[in-house]
């Protein structure tokens, strides 16, 4: 492909090529370059002019043949769908008229970075290095769908604008070799990663993402071999990491997450090896961690949103240590029916770090909100199972209430002894071993059967006899439940 009619401009870039000069077009103090002024003929290059010169262009023997040009505006369409360019590719600070396309295209290395474009097409692009896109300016969809990166992709302080029916950023099934750096990345849309395979960490702190009441971030089945950061992140939108593989942790430290009225964060059915989600405000909108696999969970109780959900969750550790009153909320906020598992997940975590007390509270907290579910007649026993022995977590309690009514009976019947049965067969009436054989369903000390009270003696009884049942029966319940869960 022959050029004729090279301007002066693409003459000085046409010339460089084959010795991998740069070529720089900037105008210091230039004013706004969104706008038409200050990208007069002397700063445009035509892009079939740059295709003829990477595709076509001879080569200078001994010299390392490069396209790099900075502050230029490129007119035309950029097309290299499916083509093998070999040089590296330097376009930055660069203004591009239309969408330039390098969809199927092999590139040994590409950088725009600071460059201003209406969107970008590229997939499937296989580049051999690096990709770098910072601070670059996108003014509709980037389409990177099934890229092959072998190096880093660079895209620090991006910003990503598209029409509301697009998202921002096509990133879907993309597999990047190294790492996705991204710090401070901007996205008025949403950015798709779904499917993407990174060797190193997803690094998108200080990132801005806007898109309220809908996806933000969707990241399914997302495989990263080291972390994903979002720390410092500020969010309004649905982040979706459903099914994801983070081989790292998922820092959502410092981070706000905001989507009011619908899920805020799902990282449902992951497997992470952990989770911070740390010092920052409480998360506006649904936590769901349904089914997820996650080795140690640090969370802050104070950034737990109204309703987290939690069935299935498996976790390791739970840090940090906080008391069980601080921690039971969050099973509470599920919005399901109750959900053993979730007891048994704190209190085996309690459990692993020797905490035996916060262990016996969840579990009378998983025994109160079982039997808030039974029927009447359910939830009537378990009243009296709680107010007895705390469902046999509190065994001292039922100390305390067999001393207090022998006490009660002990001075009662002291003061108005029950009449004999048979005066002359009776034995010695004692106060005390009379109480306690009322108390007592089981032990028979004789006293029971050789006197009876009257009058209001003989109303206490009946309170003491039925009483003695229910201590003796939540007892062994207690001690049943402790004895199969050792």
């Amino acid at each position: 492909m022959m050029i004729n009619d090279l301007t002066a401009t693409e003459r000085r870039v046409w010339d460089a090529f084959p010795l991998g000069v740069a070529v720089d077009f900037t105008v210091p103090g230039a004013e706004d370059e969104d706008e038409d002024a200050g990208w007069g003929p002397e700063r445009t290059v035509r892009a079939r002019v740059l295709r003829a010169l990477l595709l076509t262009a001879p080569q200078e023997e001994g010299e390392v043949a490069a396209l790099k040009i900075a502050g230029a505006r490129i007119t035309g369409g950029l097309d290299l769908k499916y083509a093998t360019v070999d040089s590296v590719v330097r376009l930055s600070d660069c203004r591009f008229d239309e969408v330039p396309d390098f969809s199927g295209a092999q590139l040994s290395y590409l950088n725009l970075t600071k460059s201003r474009l209406p969107g970008l097409r590229s997939a499937r692009v296989r580049v051999d290095g690096g990709l770098r896109l910072t601070d670059c300016r996108f003014r509709g969809p980037v389409k990177l769908t099934g890229a092959q990166i072998a190096g880093t992709l660079f895209m620090e302080r991006a910003e990503f604008t598209a029409p509301a029916d697009e998202p921002a950023l096509w990133l879907n099934q993309a597999e990047v070799g190294e790492e996705l750096c991204a710090p401070g990345l901007r996205a008025d849309g949403e950015v798709r990663l779904g499917g993407a395979h990174v060797a190193g960490a997803v690094d998108l702190r200080h990132a801005r993402l806007h898109r309220p009441g809908g996806t933000v971030l969707s990241a399914e089945a997302l495989v990263t071999e080291s972390d994903a950061v979002l720390r410092r992140a500020r969010v309004q939108g649905r982040v979706e990491l459903r099914g994801a593989r983070l081989g790292g942790r998922l820092d959502l430290s410092y981070v706000r997450l905001s989507n009011p009225g619908g899920t805020a964060l799902r990282v449902s059915s992951c497997v992470i090896s952990e989770l911070w989600l740390r010092n920052g405000p409480p998360v506006e909108g649904a936590l769901n961690m349904r089914r997820a696999q996650i080795e140690v969970l640090f969370v802050e109780p104070d950034m737990l949103p109204d309703k987290v959900l939690l069935n299935s969750l498996t976790y390791t550790s739970l840090i940090p240590h906080e008391p069980a009153e601080r921690r039971l909320p969050m099973l509470e906020r599920d919005g399901e029916a109750y959900l053993p598992y979730s007891y048994e997940q704190l209190t085996a975590a309690y459990r692993r770090i020797g905490d035996e007390d916060a262990a016996r509270r969840v579990q009378l907290a998983k025994q109160r909100r079982h039997h808030a579910t039974l029927r009447w007649h359910g939830r009537l026993w378990g009243y009296a199972q709680d107010a007895a022995v705390g469902y046999g977590f509190r065994p001292l309690r039922a100390a305390v209430w067999l001393l207090s009514l022998m006490a009660v009976g002990s001075v009662t019947y002291a003061v108005q002894p029950p009449s004999p049965l048979k005066a002359d067969e009776a034995p010695a009436f004692n106060p005390v071993v009379y109480t306690l054989d009322l108390l007592l369903p089981i032990i028979d000390f004789g006293q029971e059967r050789a006197y009876a009270p009257e009058g209001w003696g003989q109303w206490l009884s009946y309170v003491l006899v039925i009483t003695g049942w229910i201590l003796a029966t939540t007892v062994i319940t207690g001690v049943t439940r402790t004895v199969s869960r050792q």
